[in-house]
């Protein structure tokens, strides 16, 4: 006979290997892997997933309507950013989303941990036996033939139907890792900035924060204002280890460095052999041109095992990170991507909204476009017949930054541009995007969605960057190269209008494709061409376009835009 204590023990593994049925409907799902993806076999039962849950939000629409009630200059609201608090009343669930979710994961013998402030986001660990029995899922091992990159991964998955409403999506199930990496930054050299240079401190070959500072305008005075900075963000075990100040800065106090923030095990090692590329190229840009503004450096993640979907996981807590703080960095830069067929829309959507809380709050959140031209987030191993749009820079809640190279400038051939496939064109882009689409006319018809949300919005210099990267000096190149510089600018901006007793620009979309468009160097040539043998994408010209959105910063008709 059993005893209570073992028909206790007896009933609660049950529950464990099968969960309690409820009527269920599909909630996600994608006909195929992404390309270069194959199912290899089913993942082994016990095989221990780590899920994140995201619970639908309160008043997703009232957060929206805000964001653009405070970021539009026209509004009365303009500049009125809310609190911590405030904001995280729209991105909480609703009472009754919280109880159903959680009732449903202990009847399963589970139980979730909250990763967000405002308690929109769980984590809940089970093996894969439990998963596929809890989600009428499938969960297997797909591996991509050329990279041999590894995910568990479903192709579908189920939720009860009774929590429709409540729970939007469960990741990682039909999002996949991108095999190539997220990481824009290439070190390889242009060698282009000398040919078209007479004058100035850009007759080198080598971009220096000196040529950066002519092209632009960009002041060397220093910030004055409490309360100013940016974050830079660091993922897939990329950690800062030097400055340049002595060499390219001497006015700058040598001393100066960053803020070392950890988050998910982030660490920032000191070691040569550790040093990354995109890493000190943010920090060094950031702090050698945006002077002595805090600058703030986020490492997110040590993880580098082949399994994990580690770059949408590394976005979410770093959003999660600094919508929780009481005052975030006024400007957080990203010189990563992922390309959007590798996501899923659910997933989109709920970082696109974590966005828009930020932007709420009065933070810039800057992404680089990417480096794959009309095919993505890099050049495709093979030639492309479709245009790849690029996550998050479809999101229309934050602004994406292009390339640009020469002097007199001209869109870099790489810096990822088009439409967004899960994201519909907002109304601040329609007059700007409208031009453009007359001006294609025919080309390209099929090939990108007309009525996405259309990027980058702005563009920066981005090829030949001098780092100091493992004790050597030398050119990197990439959209990673531009939004620090634009984040830059945007930060150095906010200092003067604090100082003025003003708000700081926030979400800087509304603004910039308004009264701040007249601001901004307009980039009419080049292309961003990387489909049919590198002979179809999209062109510069007057105006938006989808290579180097609305131009450059020139800082002083920025700063008259503002009415400094």
């Amino acid at each position: 006979m059993f005893t209570t204590a073992l028909l206790g023990l007896f009933w609660a593994a049950l529950s464990w290997a099968k969960p309690m049925r409820r009527s269920m409907q599909v909630h996600e799902s994608r006909t195929s892997p992404p390309p270069g993806y194959t199912l290899t076999e089913p993942a082994t039962s016990d095989t221990v997933l780590t899920l994140r849950l995201a619970l639908v939000q309160s008043n997703y629409t009232g957060l929206v309507d805000t964001l653009y009630d405070v970021s539009t200059p026209s509004s009365a609201k303009y500049g009125a950013y809310l609190t911590k608090e405030e904001v995280e009343a729209y991105m909480a669930p609703t009472s009754q989303s919280t109880s159903s979710v959680n009732a449903w994961l202990s009847e399963n013998g589970l139980h979730a941990t909250v990763l967000s402030a405002a308690g929109d986001w769980l984590s809940v660990q089970m093996p894969v036996g439990t998963a596929n029995d809890l989600f009428d899922a499938n969960f297997s091992i797909f591996t991509n033939s050329v990279t041999g990159k590894q995910a568990v991964r479903t192709l579908a998955y189920s939720i009860p139907i009774d929590l429709t409403g409540h729970l939007d999506l469960v990741h990682p199930t039909v999002s996949f890792p991108n095999p190539y990496g997220y990481m824009p930054v290439t070190d390889v050299s242009f060698s282009g900035l000398a040919a078209n240079v007479a004058s100035g401190p850009c007759n080198i070959s080598l971009v220096t924060p000196a040529c950066l500072q002519w092209l632009y305008g960009i002041p060397t005075t220093p910030a004055v204002s409490d309360g100013n900075g940016i974050a830079v963000t660091g993922y897939i075990q990329q950690w800062p280890q030097e400055t340049f100040l002595e060499e390219h800065r001497p006015d700058i106090d040598p001393t100066t460095t960053w803020t070392f923030v950890s988050l998910d095990g982030g660490t920032d090692p000191q070691i040569p052999a550790d040093a990354g590329i995109e890493a000190d190229l943010d920090t060094q840009y950031t702090i050698g041109l945006a002077t002595d503004v805090p600058v703030t450096f986020i490492s997110v993640g040590n993880n580098a095992s082949t399994t994990d979907d580690e770059f949408a996981d590394l976005l979410i807590d770093t959003a999660l990170y600094m919508l929780a703080l009481s005052s975030p960095p006024q400007v957080m830069t990203t010189s990563y991507g992922d390309d959007e067929e590798y996501i899923s829309e659910n997933l989109a959507y709920a970082l696109c909204s974590a966005y828009a809380g930020l932007g709420v709050r009065g933070v810039s959140v800057l992404f680089a476009s990417g480096d794959g031209g009309v095919s993505g987030l890099h050049y495709p191993e093979e030639t492309c017949t479709t245009f790849i749009p690029t996550f998050p820079s479809g999101c229309p809640y934050l602004t994406s930054v292009g390339g640009t190279w020469l002097i007199p400038e001209t869109a870099v051939n790489f810096s990822s541009g088009g439409f967004s496939t899960f994201f519909d064109r907002p109304a601040y882009q329609d007059t700007a995007v409208e031009d453009y689409l007359a001006y294609l006319v025919n080309t390209n018809v099929g090939l990108y969605n007309p009525n996405g949300r259309g990027f980058p919005d702005v563009a920066a210099y981005a090829v030949d960057f001098d780092i100091v990267y493992g004790g050597e000096e030398g050119p990197v190149s990439g959209t990673s190269c531009a939004s620090p510089t634009f984040a830059s600018v945007v930060s150095l901006l906010n200092d003067e209008l604090l100082a003025a007793g003003r708000p700081s620009l926030g979400f800087l979309n509304p603004w910039l494709y308004s009264t701040g468009m007249s601001a901004l160097n307009d980039i009419t040539t080049g292309n961003n061409y990387a489909c049919s043998n590198y002979t179809t994408g999209f062109t510069a010209t007057t105006g938006w376009d989808a290579v180097t959105g609305l131009g450059t910063p020139n800082y002083l008709k920025l700063k008259e835009a503002l009415g400094l």
